[in-house]
Formats: structure tokens, sequence, C-alpha cells
């Protein structure tokens, strides 16, 4: 016996089906059972009458509950009235695993469904998110592979900090003590002077103290680092690659977009319109003059300025030129101001945030030396960085994007949790 999916039988229109799934929902009465059966394609009704399968059959169909594994088959039948216009007469129909009492219904709290989180994977909300969670992650293979570049790994067990101690993992490792990577970054550089363009898709960890609807201890990160590449072309493969991701998602998960509700025309003006781009002294000056927000010069965007910058634009925006003090020790100071680096941040609207963070990198060793002291860490743990710059060492850059915060941006999320299988953070490490 052939089956097809719920997706496949809706195009075949009025004809003979076999379907397997879970039950989704179910409903009867003593000549009738109604079964919404879900697969990871959608879902249909299927109408199982006890004059057609017979007393003996119609008595285990009303046994079942929701989340029984079953196997049917029948005639589709035209309905307007039903989801994707067709439900099932079923003919027969047999039980692969009962089901007990399913513990989770919509209306249960957030802490309830972070426990069986397990189980909430099957619903529909979870179901559509991880369909685009697919989708943009083949997007961004497929952005960078079209450009010539390498898929690369980078060691999980870091000897030393990347983006600040405060945010590192600590772990132990036989008798030393290493940390958890924060970033591909000290480990992506060497490559590109054997392939020249790489890029990666891999987990990444913060062990920031933060309880925010944004952040996640245990993340996958984006990451891309190009040889000869300068400032203007990370800005702007930044945006192509950004397009492309919203792009394939409003082409291949209109059905899982509009299951979750999202409002569209903010994604459709993203990929059709040209990003605006800000130096960190604009905004301060928008943010006055627009949002009635001073901000000492010096100090980081937080997310209520973040959130503040969003409102003013229909598309994300490139804010570039930070100030040096803020940024990372390897990011390239700017040769026509020193107190700023070639770096840019890529805002999301609607309050969603830093999408992307990227900057040209540092070529002077002198410099890496100085700013590595500044932030209080021993330069002695970077040579093999610094032998970068040493052997013929060129311009270069990256960026590096959280996957989650797109995917949670795309799908519109209330909680960036919800942009993964089984979120961690400060205080969730299970289930």
């Amino acid at each position: 016996m052939k089956f097809i999916s719920i997706k496949e039988a809706l195009k075949k229109g009025e004809t003979k089906v076999n379907l397997h799934g879970w039950v989704y929902r179910e409903r009867g009465s003593s000549k009738f059972k109604f079964i919404v059966l879900r697969d990871s394609s959608d879902i249909i009704q299927c109408v199982i009458k006890k004059e057609e399968v017979g007393d003996e059959k119609f008595a285990i169909a009303d046994k079942i509950q929701i989340e029984t594994s079953i196997e049917v088959i029948g005639k589709l039948r035209k309905d307007s009235r039903a989801s994707g216009g067709y439900e099932v007469d079923v003919e027969d129909f047999n039980v692969i695993g009962w089901s007990d009492k399913f513990p989770l219904s919509q209306d249960q709290s957030v802490e309830f469904l972070a426990d069986n989180r397990h189980l909430w994977l099957r619903s529909r909300k979870m179901i559509s998110i991880l369909k685009i969670r697919d989708t943009v992650l083949r997007a961004m293979r497929e952005h960078w592979r079209s450009k010539g570049f390498y898929e690369y790994h980078s060691p999980i067990f870091l000897g030393m900090q990347c983006e600040g101690g405060s945010s590192l993992f600590k772990v132990p490792y036989f008798d030393k003590e290493v940390y958890l990577s924060q970033t591909w970054q000290l480990h992506a550089e060497p490559a590109i002077f054997a392939l020249e363009k790489i890029f990666t898709i891999q987990p990444a960890f913060r062990a920031e103290k933060s309880q925010t609807s944004r952040h996640l201890t245990e993340l996958w990160m984006a990451e891309m680092e190009v040889a000869w590449g300068d400032f203007e072309y990370l800005q702007e493969d930044a945006e192509q690659m950004l397009k492309h991701v919203v792009k394939k998602v409003l082409d291949e998960n209109s059905n899982e977009l509009e299951i979750l509700e999202r409002d569209i025309s903010i994604l459709k003006t993203t990929v059709e319109k040209e990003f605006p781009k800000l130096t960190y002294d604009d905004v301060l000056k928008l943010l006055k003059d627009k949002k009635d927000i001073k901000i000492e010069w010096g100090k980081d965007l937080r997310t209520v300025e973040e959130d503040k910058l969003s409102e003013l634009f229909d598309t994300p925006v490139i804010v570039t030129r930070y100030p040096k003090v803020v940024k990372a020790f390897y990011m390239k100071e700017d040769p026509k101001n020193p107190k700023v680096v070639l770096g840019f941040d890529m805002i999301g609207t609607e309050h969603y945030g830093e999408l992307i963070g990227a900057s040209q990198r540092e070529e002077s060793i002198e410099k890496l030396k100085k700013n590595l002291v500044e932030q209080g860490e021993d330069p002695g743990k970077y040579e093999f960085y610094f032998d970068t710059r040493r052997y013929g060492s060129v311009p270069h850059g990256g960026y590096g994007a959280g996957v989650e915060r797109i995917v949670s941006w795309i799908c519109g999320l209330d909680n960036i949790k919800d942009a993964i299988p089984f979120p961690r953070t400060m205080r969730r490490f299970t289930p």
C-alpha cells in the first residue's frame, strides 16, 4: 500500500487515497466520527461512517483520541467548508499507535508548554516555524554557494575569548578549563587565506544573564568571512543575503505564514526596497530629533534605542561606524576616524533588534595587541591569530547573523524561544 502526504492528496482532487498521520482533532456521534488528520505537510478532515466501516470497526474509531497515529484509506470529496477544500470519506482505517489523553491544549501557560516542549513541537504553530527555519537555512546556503563560498566549520571548545569574558561559558576540559565558542571568528580568519570565501551555520553559546524575549544561551549563527572584501562589500552581501532569505520564505511558506497570522507586507517591503544606511552619529541625531532620546556619544545602542530606531523605517536599517570602545578587538579602525570602527549592525523592523553584526578586520598586530590589553586579555594566547597577519595578510571581513533572530523576525514571534526546537536560556536547560 502506497501512502502519500496530505498535501499531495489535496492536489489530486476527487480520487481514492491512502494517508497516514496523527489525529489533530476528533469529535463524533453514534453514527459518525470526524477526525482531523495531521502529517508534516497539512491537515485534512476524515469522516468515518458507522454504516461504511461496520459496528466493530466503528467501536475502535470511537476510542481514538488526539495524537493517535492511524492509517486511512478513503476517497477525497469536495467540500468548500473544509480546510484545503476536501474531506476524506473513510472506507477503512488502521490504528498504528494508541495515544493516552494528550496533555496539551492551546490555552495552557507558556511555562507548561515549555516543560512539555517535546510534545508542543507537534502544534501547527511550531511545525510552521520549523518549516520556515528550514527554508531560512537553505536560503542562506544557496546565497553563499551562488557566490562561490565554501562551507567551513570551526571548533566549539576554545582556549581564549573572542567577544568578551562576561558572556563566556567555562567548561572543564580534562585537567584544564576552556570556553564554549561565542563565534567562529578567530578560527575562520585563518581559513580565508586558503579558501578565500567561507561560511558556516553552527551553534554558538552566550552566557549573558538575560531573561528577555530576544536572548538564548545556545543559538545558531550563520557567519561568513571573505578575503579581499571591503566594508562596502559586507554591507552589500548582508542585504542581498537577507533579501534572498525573505523572498524564499515568501515563495515557499505562504501557508505557514498564514497559520502564524504574519503580516507579510513588511516582508515584501524588505525584498523590494533598499535598506537605509546610517552612521552611529546619524542615529544619535535622528533619535534625538524624532524620538526625543539623547544618547551620550560612545555608548552602545541599547534594546530600547534600537526599537525606537526601527519604528522610523519599514525595512531593516544598517547602522555603521560605531565607537571603537563598544566593539570587539578585531574590528578595524576607520582610517578617517580612529575613534570608530568599520563595522555595522543590521537592525530589524518591528522591535526585533540586531539581526546581523559585521566588520572589516584589523590587520595591524600592534593594534590588535593594544585592543586586547585594553580589554584585560592576554595577547600571548593569540599568537596563532597574529600569524594570519604575519604571513601575507590581506583586507578581509565578515559578518554573523543570528538564525533565531531572523526566524523570529520573519515569523513575527513574540519570543525568540519559539524559533528553535528546544530553547536554552538562563533558567531553562530541559527537556
